[in-house]
């Protein structure tokens, strides 16, 4: 995985993160949602890249 592909994935974590975070202060469950759903897809492109990491070793 390359070093700006990690940036952006831990980047997108920590925006869903702060999404999460800021709908749960406010009552805003959808904002919530859209926040975990951030999450889930960055924790998704992390193993993608990491699968493809391990094909490239071999």
């Amino acid at each position: 995985m390359g070093l700006g592909d990690k940036i952006d994935n831990a980047a997108e974590k920590l925006g869903g993160k702060g999404k999460e975070a800021a709908g749960e202060a406010t009552g805003d469950d959808s904002l919530k949602a859209e926040g975990k759903t951030d999450q889930a897809k960055s924790d998704l492109k992390q193993a993608g890249e990491k699968v493809k990491d391990a094909f490239k070793k071999d």
